[in-house]
């Protein structure tokens, strides 16, 4: 609910410039002319802006520690290739991955400073699914070798421009958290936590767990 929250309150103010940009394109006589209408187009495309900017932030979910962020589960769909059933926060997809191994990418925010005094919690999505083949040549041949779990519309990522800004470490630390490859099994399932070292997966089933003995 919390970036829920936020993503409405940066709609909010997408909104109000947009309203503000609609009656400087269209409200007077236009006495400033050219000047007015373009100002008023940079001040719409602004609000737009902003507006898949929240969009971006809502795709973001609370984080917290010791507790499942997601659950995968593989099932075999052909040789070393797999179907993924992914469970997030009572959401589910499938996805097709090959490979022997699998590893996961997560972005994580934590705010600081005001943001964390009012109460912001971190944040996270789940950003890419990759399988990885033992032998090279497998490897190179692949058709599924990683799968984006993450998606920005229209190229407006938040979280990059917030990892890539010098005054961002001032309000929020944006990082990428990796899962280091796990073996792939028939049946397998995992469940991923954020623990105080960083991602973890723990096998879910007998599948998983035997496959983790044999890797």
């Amino acid at each position: 609910m919390q970036y829920l929250g936020l993503a409405v309150v940066v709609a909010l103010v997408a909104f109000i410039i947009a309203l503000i940009a609609v009656r400087m394109l269209f409200g007077g006589n236009w006495l400033l002319g050219w000047l007015r209408g373009t100002f008023g187009m940079l001040v719409l495309a602004l609000a737009g802006l902003i507006g898949l900017t929240a969009w971006d932030v809502k795709t973001y979910q609370p984080l917290a520690q010791g507790k499942p962020l997601a659950s995968l589960s593989f099932q075999a769909d052909g040789q070393q290739r797999y179907q993924v059933r992914v469970e997030e926060n009572e959401h589910i997809r499938f996805v097709t991955l090959e490979g022997d191994l699998w590893q996961l990418d997560l972005r994580a925010l934590h705010w600081k400073g005001l943001a964390a005094l009012i109460g912001l919690k971190p944040g996270y999505r789940l950003e890419k699914l990759s399988g990885r083949y033992l032998a090279v040549e497998q490897q190179n041949q692949a058709h599924h070798p990683y799968v984006e779990l993450g998606h920005s519309w229209g190229g407006v990522d938040f979280w990059s421009w917030l990892h890539r800004c010098r005054c961002a470490p001032l309000m929020l630390d944006a990082q990428l958290r990796r899962l280091s490859y796990l073996p792939i099994a028939d049946g397998a399932a995992y469940t991923l936590e954020m623990a105080p070292t960083g991602l973890r997966a723990t096998p879910a089933n007998v599948a998983a767990e035997q496959a983790m003995k044999n890797w």
